[in-house]
């Protein structure tokens, strides 16, 4: 299971590098929403890792970063996951609080699973702005990768 796992985080890595090249190529173009989603990605994804290894997180739920931060902070997170993937089991519960202070429990594997599901969701999101202004966006579909 944890090699499906780092699958599926290099395939969440991968398309957030990728999106991260073409809002450089665009940037002219680009929505303050596409902005703000990609950063909000970026930042879901520090957080949870921050919740699974009960350190501090860095950034808010929609904290908005520069194009020029978007790969530093998505390489940082990948590693992190990958370091989580090798030093915890998946089926061990982490306690968390939420950003409205609510306790709540869920396994590891429920939460790294969240974590690509989530960036999934949101990445669909940009594809739809770029598709409001005229863009075409980047195809990210799980098979495509594969092949």
């Amino acid at each position: 299971m944890k090699d499906f796992f780092i699958e599926l985080f290099e395939y969440s890595h991968f398309n957030n590098q990728k999106w991260t090249e073409i809002f450089t190529t665009c940037s002219a173009n680009l929505s303050e929403k596409t902005i703000k989603l990609h950063s909000h990605i970026l930042n879901a994804h520090h957080i949870w890792n921050s919740r699974i290894e009960s350190t501090k997180i860095s950034f808010g739920v929609w904290d908005i970063h520069s194009l020029e931060d978007f790969k530093t902070i998505d390489k940082m997170n990948f590693e992190r996951t990958l370091i989580i993937l090798n030093a915890y089991d998946l089926h061990s519960t982490i306690q968390y609080k939420n950003t409205k202070g609510h306790v709540f429990n869920n396994s590891v594997q429920d939460i790294l699973f969240h974590i690509v599901n989530h960036s999934t969701y949101h990445r669909g999101q940009i594809a739809m702005e770029f598709r409001l202004t005229g863009q075409e966006p980047l195809p990210t579909d799980y098979i495509l990768y594969k092949r």
